[in-house]
């Protein structure tokens, strides 16, 4: 398949075609919106090993005068099968023209590793972020995780299952809040047998991977985005982790965008796709909201909303 040129992008989504791209060519798809993303200001460091026995690497996007600055990671989705931490700069660069200190890590995927595999991995990632954000302007008193899809599953078991984060020495309280976009939350039963061998054959295995499981009164607060058109997340799952986060007390704010698919969801944090949905506003929002000066400003949400603006 020929280059994508960056104009022809919105063109695809509103013809029905980017399913079909993302499955085919997404290594070709990513690259042109890496080339329409707006990165002024924003430095890049890529490449950094945070797991050698492993080789795992991640990128960090951050301002160019980067001080205690909220600090991100940034889990891509994929079916915990496929993607790759290079094709999403854009993201990294967007959330990093507003404000933030992000980082993009690698994860082992399926069949390679199983769930305790790409959970380990993950762990490490926000272990080694909190350890080293001082050094790229991030404050690791200050740390949000964030996802799409499988990746938003993973952010959301880190912050729900309190053991994946003690492997490394952290609790979920530790972290400041949790976005996750269409995110597997409460998934069982498991249909395909290719889940099945990701999850464990038996019930008390499968309910390993269930976020929604995990919910007990110690999470940090969520921002749960959702697409009201998702045809591979059911908009049930965030709505089911919602009701257990407030069964429990706890803070979390959900959003169903009407009309939003899949990966729709996640293309409107880009400039190209930012008519399709509030997302981008909407995280910024909640990441001024919960971050350590909010109560010293009290216009963190106003400041949000001039920040997202085109």
């Amino acid at each position: 398949m020929s280059a994508l040129h960056p104009r022809s992008l919105s063109r695809l989504l509103l013809a029905g075609l980017l399913p079909l791209c993302l499955s085919a060519c997404e290594a070709t798809f990513f690259s042109a919106l890496n080339t329409v993303t707006p990165a002024n200001a924003v430095q890049a460091k890529r490449g950094i090993v945070f797991e050698p026995q492993h080789d795992l690497a991640l990128d960090i996007y951050r301002p160019a005068h980067a001080h205690h600055a909220p600090v991100v990671v940034f889990f891509y989705g994929g079916a915990w099968q496929d993607g790759k931490r290079q094709w999403y700069r854009w993201a990294g660069e967007t959330l990093a023209h507003h404000g933030l200190v992000v980082v993009v890590p690698d994860y082992r995927k399926f069949p390679q590793v199983k769930l305790d595999g790409f959970m380990h991995d993950a762990a490490r990632a926000v272990a080694w972020t909190r350890k080293h954000a001082n050094a790229y302007g991030g404050d690791p008193n200050d740390l949000f995780l964030m996802g799409h899809s499988a990746g938003a599953h993973i952010g959301a078991l880190l912050a729900t299952h309190a053991s994946w984060l003690q492997q490394v020495g952290m609790e979920p309280r530790q972290l400041r809040g949790f976005i996750g976009l269409a995110g597997p939350y409460d998934f069982l039963p498991l249909r395909e047998q290719v889940y099945v061998d990701m999850f464990g054959h038996t019930h008390a295995q499968q309910l390993r991977s269930q976020p929604v499981n995990y919910v007990d009164g110690n999470e940090p607060p969520m921002l749960l985005l959702q697409g009201g058109d998702d045809k591979l997340v059911a908009p049930d799952n965030a709505l089911s982790l919602a009701a257990a986060m407030r069964e429990h007390g706890e803070r979390v704010q959900d959003h169903v965008y009407s009309g939003v698919s899949h990966a729709g969801l996640l293309l409107s944090l880009s400039q190209p796709f930012r008519y399709k949905a509030t997302a981008l506003r909407d995280t910024l929002g909640f990441i001024d909201a919960h971050s350590l000066d909010a109560r010293a400003n009290p216009d963190a949400h106003a400041r949000s909303e001039a920040r997202a603006s085109p």
